[in-house]
């Protein structure tokens, strides 16, 4: 039918392949800002509050960018939305190195870098990459996602090696055009859905006339047959539990990732344990999402969830036992718990969304959705902070996001999507259900 028809392998791992690759350079182009922090501050001497301002102006960014993504998303598909951010991210990255003034900053490693994420990160690739896949949604999003945690381990200590050997400029620039050269032509491989090319999801043949019907995975055929646009989804209560579910999962993820490294130092670990610590996060981070991904095909993305919450309650318990012993034990739990088990969220928030909410109208829903997780993404660091000034430790803030952890898993049961349609590995209930044979 096209070209794709000719691969002896389904199309959709194409699609995966790329996305690992995307995600690899483009998650990590934003991340490296905290290695260009040190030497800009070094250069210009501005202050540390206005220099770090440029990427929480990012933040704010990517927030109002997010559900104008979704609706380009459903307009005009994933390479128009990817190709965006890849001039976004890399001319912000190749302007940032003529910055002689704050606001230069603001607008290319802030703004530009800032919105340009949101389509390479996960925002994007979860507005389209679930379509691909239904029974190994899961397992499938897992793999592309774990394409963040390679990169950090690779592209970040090279990009760190060229700041100390050339300077933070000609580092900036090599990232630009890395991002660039790669990443713009392997994204006109993208599809928005199998369909669209001819094939089905899984890589599924088309059912043959007088074929048995294979089970459909639909447990609540009135929700479904909904044409949900963003107006009646907001109008549902499904709606709110996930925005609140994923607002405090942003929120405990990036509370500790931000307030981490500088809490094991103030408990008089040495710098390379804490740089260790958080390196080693990302890299379990690679197998915990591929796993927990396949994981949640079998048993429900509510369960898997709820796993990766008490995964990052456990590391803000280790983290608040550290201050009394601070034992190397314990910031191995903590590292494992929130790097194997807390970043398996990433793996099934594209899934929540698409098995409840699927339609023509699906990305403008998840982009609107995004809105409260970023948000939760921008207080958790926030509000930890606030409560270490006020206090004076960090006990009272990491005890917060332990209910934060509990009150995530919380909305995303409430949330139901098992009720909406059932992953491949409960399909036998949905079988006895129907009084299927």
């Amino acid at each position: 039918m096209k070209h794709t028809m000719r691969l002896r392998f389904f199309y959709g791992w194409v699609v995966v392949a790329v996305t690992f690759v995307t995600m690899a350079i483009g998650v990590n182009a934003r991340t490296a800002f905290s290695l260009f922090f040190p030497p800009i501050i070094s250069e210009f001497g501005w202050e540390r509050g206005v220099t770090a301002g440029a990427f929480s102006f990012g933040f704010v960014a990517s927030a109002v960018a997010s559900p104008l993504i979704g609706r380009l998303m459903d307009r005009a598909g994933p390479r128009a939305v990817m190709e965006l951010g890849v001039v976004l991210m890399g001319g912000g990255l190749l302007l940032a190195p003529l910055t002689s003034v704050p606001w230069h900053l603001y607008v290319t490693l802030g703004v530009m870098v800032g919105a340009g994420s949101v389509c390479l990160g996960y925002s994007g690739q979860s507005l389209f990459l679930p379509n691909w896949f239904i029974r190994k949604r899961g397992f499938a999003i897992g793999i592309a996602f774990a394409g963040v945690g390679l990169g950090s381990v690779t592209l970040l200590p090279w990009v760190q090696h060229m700041i100390e050997q050339t300077g933070w400029r000609t580092a900036c620039t090599a990232m630009g055009l890395l991002l660039l050269i790669v990443l713009a032509p392997i994204n006109l491989l993208l599809h928005k859905r199998p369909e669209d090319i001819g094939l089905q999801p899984d890589g599924d043949a088309a059912p043959a006339s007088g074929a048995a019907k294979l089970v459909s995975n639909v447990v609540d055929p009135a929700w479904v047959a909904t044409e949900w646009t963003l107006k009646r989804a907001v109008a549902t209560a499904r709606f709110w539990w996930i925005a609140l579910g994923y607002f405090c999962g942003l929120y405990i993820w990036y509370a500790v990732q931000v307030h981490q490294t500088k809490f094991l130092l103030d408990i008089g670990f040495s710098p390379s344990v804490a740089v260790w610590a958080l390196g080693i996060v990302s890299l379990l981070g690679i197998p915990g999402q591929i796993w927990l991904g396949h994981v949640s095909d079998r048993i429900g993305r509510e369960w898997v969830w709820a796993i990766s919450c008490v995964g990052f309650a456990i590391c803000f318990a280790a983290l608040m036992a550290l201050k009394f012993q601070p034992s190397l034990w314990l910031v191995y739990i903590m590292v494992f718990t929130q790097g194997a088990l807390g970043y398996g969220l990433t793996s099934i928030m594209g899934a929540v969304v698409f098995e409840i909410f699927q339609g023509r109208h699906q990305g403008s829903i998840f982009g609107t959705i995004m809105l409260a997780a970023l948000a939760g993404g921008a207080a958790g660091p926030w509000v930890t902070g606030f409560l270490y000034d006020r206090a004076g430790d960090y006990t009272l803030a990491f005890g917060i996001a332990i209910l934060v952890s509990g009150l995530s898993a919380l909305a995303i049961w409430q949330a139901a999507p098992r009720k909406v349609r059932a992953v491949a590995g409960q399909l036998h209930r949905v079988r006895a259900g129907t009084g299927a044979e």
